[in-house]
């Protein structure tokens, strides 16, 4: 028996959980990212704006680049809805934490990490027993009164 066997199917988290280990694994991240909410949509009923559908398909890739780009091995890419989020979890085999850059008006890349802070509503970094896991959260619909990473204003 599953702990929450009991709970109405609404109230369970809708989970995907995927490994990246190739070439091209920041594409293959986003294309499942859009499936997975496309499901989420299509087979749940759970609403999902154009705003989120581009705002979690570009936390994914940038997350996963710098998984891809500053990790050796695989990166593990996890999603969660629940209670009207999206959890985005991305593992990687690395203990550095990731900083964003200072401001730097003429440094040109690198500010991956400072996207997606800004477009989620919460952001955490931290060590794993091997590696760290970085999770950002995003709200799937757009509502009055909040800003487009759904915090309140």
């Amino acid at each position: 028996m599953h702990e929450n066997e009991d709970q109405p199917l609404a109230r369970r988290p809708i989970l995907s959980a995927l490994a990246f280990e190739g070439s091209e694994p920041i594409t293959e991240a986003r294309c499942a990212a859009r499936r997975f909410l496309t499901d989420v949509q299509a087979v749940h009923g759970i609403p999902v704006s154009d705003r989120a559908m581009g705002t979690v398909q570009l936390a994914v890739s940038e997350l996963v680049t710098n998984a891809y780009k500053y990790a050796p091995g695989p990166c593990l890419l996890d999603l969660e809805v629940s209670e009207g989020t999206v959890q985005i979890s991305v593992w990687d085999t690395d203990p550095t934490l990731p900083a964003a850059c200072p401001a730097d008006p003429g440094r040109v890349g690198q500010h991956g990490l400072e996207i997606v802070m800004a477009v989620c509503q919460s952001f955490e970094v931290r060590r794993e027993p091997v590696g760290k896991l970085v999770r950002a959260a995003i709200v799937l619909a757009d509502g009055p009164g909040g800003d487009p990473a759904g915090r309140l204003l």
